[in-house]
């Protein structure tokens, strides 16, 4: 996937913000109005695309690559 550009979707990088600032899955559910599973969803997708296995590495990565601006 090195040269293969890495594109989230809209709510996948909504999830990837609210994890960024420490907000729970139930939290960003709350937020957002979606189920906490609806959230882990766009979460593991993320992380899915970006080759990372957590959360935290999956912001930074993200952040890293400007997909977060």
């Amino acid at each position: 996937m090195a040269d293969e550009e890495v594109v989230l979707s809209e709510r996948e990088r909504q999830c990837l913000r609210w994890v960024e600032e420490g907000k729970s899955s139930w939290a960003i559910a709350v937020i957002l109005g979606v189920s906490d599973n609806t959230v882990n969803f766009h979460i593991k997708n993320a992380m899915r695309k970006l080759e990372t296995t957590s959360r935290t590495q999956c912001v930074v990565k993200a952040r890293r690559l400007g997909l977060l601006e």
